[in-house]
This record gives C-alpha cells, sequence and structure tokens, in this order.
C-alpha cells in the first residue's frame, strides 16, 4: 500500500469511529434492550457452543439454555425480592429505636465534650422527616400502580423494552456464529489478521470481567450476607447485598459494607464484640477475594487501575445512566487493550525513535 494513503485511512476510520460513539450517544435511550441482549448472547454463546458439540441443533440449543437462563432468573428473583422486601421491613420498623439511641448518644458527646447545652430540636425534625419517608416506602406499590394507570403509553413502552431484551437475545444466540463469520468475511484483507488478534485479546478481557467479576460479586454478596446473618445483624444480608453488589469497583463494596455494618451493629448491641465480628467477616471475604476468588476467576487480565476503574465507572453513569455504569468496566478494559496496541505502534515508530539532533 502507498505509504501516502495511509494516514488518510487512519483519519478516515477515527473519524468514523468517532461518528459512530456520537451516534450511540444520541441513541443510548434506546439501544439499552439491544446492548442487553448483545450482552446475555456474549455470555450464552459458549454454552450453546457447547452444546452443540453434544450433536444438538443451534436453535435447540438456544431455547434450552435460554429456557434454562430465564427459569433461573425468575427463580433468584423470586428468592431475592421478598428476602431483599423483609429486610427494609425490619429497617423502617427498627428505625425509630435505633434513631432514638443515636440522638441520646449524640446529646451526650456534645453536652460533656463540646459543653452545648439547651433543646435539640434539629434532631426530632430530622427524625420526622425520615419517618415520614420512610412510611411512604409501605405505600410505593400503590402509587407506582396509580402513576402507571395515569402513563399507559410510558408503561406499555417500558413493558415493551423489557420483552424485547429475550427476543432479540434468542435470535443473536441463534446466528451468534453466522454474525461473527460475516463481520469477518468483511474485515480488511490487510488489517484482518491484525483486527483478530485484538478481538482476540478484548475477548479474553471480557470473558474475564463477565463470567470472573460477577461470579465475584456473587460470592462476595453470598459470603458478606451470611456472615452478617450468622452474626445476628437485622438487615444483615440487605448491607451483604449491596457490598457484593458494588465490589466490582476495587475495595468499595469492603469499605461501604464493613462502615454500614459496623455502624448498625454498634446501633443495635450497643457493644463493641459484635463490631469485631463484623470486622471478622469482611476481613475473611477481603482474603477470599485477593487470593481465591479474583484470581481464580478473574486472573490480572483485566489489568486497570483502581483509579481508572472508579473514572469509568463515575464517566459511565455521567453518559448512559445505570446501564452505562454495568458497561462501563468492560468498555475501559476493551479499551485498555487498544491503548496497548496503540503504545506498542507507538514505540516502533520513527516518531519515537528519531534521534534529538541537538544531542
Amino acid at each position: 500500500m502507498n505509504t501516502a494513503i495511509k494516514p488518510q485511512i487512519y483519519l478516515l476510520s477515527i473519524l468514523t469511529a468517532l461518528i459512530l460513539v456520537y451516534l450511540l450517544y444520541l441513541l443510548a435511550p434506546i439501544l439499552t434492550p439491544f446492548f442487553a441482549a448483545i450482552i446475555l448472547a456474549y455470555m450464552g454463546d459458549p454454552v450453546v457452543d457447547k452444546l452443540e458439540r453434544w450433536k444438538l441443533s443451534r436453535t435447540f440449543a438456544v431455547a434450552l439454555s435460554f429456557s434454562f437462563l430465564m427459569v433461573a432468573g425468575l427463580v433468584f428473583l423470586l428468592i431475592l425480592i421478598p428476602l431483599v422486601g423483609s429486610q427494609i421491613s425490619v429497617l423502617v420498623e427498627k428505625f425509630p429505636q435505633y434513631y432514638n439511641w443515636v440522638m441520646q448518644q449524640t446529646e451526650v458527646i456534645l453536652r460533656q465534650y463540646f459543653n452545648i447545652q439547651g433543646e435539640f430540636t434539629l434532631f426530632e425534625s430530622i427524625k420526622t422527616t425520615v419517618l415520614s419517608h420512610l412510611r411512604e416506602t409501605g405505600v410505593l406499590a400503590g402509587n407506582l400502580i396509580g402513576l402507571l394507570s395515569r402513563s399507559g403509553v410510558s408503561f406499555l413502552t417500558s413493558i415493551a423494552t423489557l420483552l424485547l431484551i429475550p427476543v432479540v437475545t434468542f435470535y443473536l444466540l441463534r446466528d451468534w456464529d453466522v454474525l461473527m463469520a460475516k463481520i469477518q468475511i468483511l474485515l480488511p484483507r490487510t488489517f484482518a489478521p491484525k483486527i483478530l488478534q485484538i478481538t482476540q485479546e478484548c475477548h479474553e478481557v471480557l470473558s474475564a470481567f463477565f463470567r470472573g467479576q460477577l461470579l465475584v460479586m456473587f460470592f462476595l454478596a453470598l459470603v458478606y450476607g451470611g456472615g452478617l446473618w450468622l452474626v445476628g445483624l437485622d438487615f444483615g444480608i440487605l448491607i451483604g447485598l449491596f457490598a457484593g453488589t458494588v465490589s466490582f469497583v476495587p475495595y468499595l463494596g469492603f469499605i461501604s459494607g464493613i462502615l454500614l455494618a459496623g455502624l448498625a451493629a454498634i446501633i443495635q448491641f450497643q457493644d463493641w464484640q459484635p463490631v469485631v465480628l463484623v470486622i471478622l467477616v469482611f476481613g475473611l471475604g477481603q482474603l477470599l477475594e485477593s487470593f481465591i476468588l479474583t484470581p481464580w476467576l478473574v486472573g490480572n487480565r483485566i489489568g486497570l487501575h483502581p483509579v481508572m476503574v472508579i473514572f469509568a465507572v463515575l464517566a459511565g453513569g455521567q453518559l448512559f445512566g445505570f446501564f452505562g455504569i454495568l458497561l462501563a468496566l468492560p468498555m475501559a478494559a476493551v479499551i485498555l487493550v487498544l491503548a496497548r496496541h496503540f503504545k506498542q505502534r507507538y514505540l516502533k515508530s520513527t516518531i519515537y525513535q528519531r534521534h534529538d539532533p541537538t544531542k
């Protein structure tokens, strides 16, 4: 290829990529079900391929794996929703008791150590406000139904979006290998080997994230939730689920979980021994994550710095909302792979290796 043409190709590729990114940003509100379907199809394709090796047809293998996925998700929701609901009910019921104890201790500290006297009316105002909001959660379902009935079009649109995800997932799973083969055929023959190499590395990174990090989050939620339940914390399962869910950000699940659970243990038991048990639970979870779960399930294939992880999550949330948070880390991992190849190409280029004429 003529070297004079190469810069034009690179410029055209960059402009095309920027236009595609801008279009994705504009279409983000309607692309959510398609992104979700692509992720589900990507995660389910290895299972379908394995079933195909057992002499099953592609369609039947997709139907079998898809049915299993739907049933597993439904059972998970049927178990999780009542469990979380009962934990929230405990929180609403116990809140006045916990609040009164915290306010009493706060007043004692303010009077003894800061010599602040008088009535603390602000605390009572805060209590009234919080309790009013907590009581509103009891009628949230009724209000939601009323809102949905008044906004029929929005409700039907949301239902259609949810129903669209399994439909698109089914067709993507059935035709996944065909689509990948057609995309590969369209690649420029000159760049195809390099593109396939980068794609394979991205596939390894994404596999490590989706099939590894999600399992790490699941096991950590079990460890934290089960451990706090054994300690006897009233809503320990809720805190454990939260800590396990946000553990995809390094140390966020550990720090937030131990702070919330420690504070809840002090308020509930008014003793330091349960706090020590809480620390042991999260310490055990951190050891399992650092030495067993992450090395075994994820490994070092992602290699994102914690600061980059935090930035990616915040940027994804800002650009695409909640779904952007979910996609932030895998997209950042793909960008990291591309950056590594760009670095290698830059280090071999004449721009980097050119000698300084002043020396």
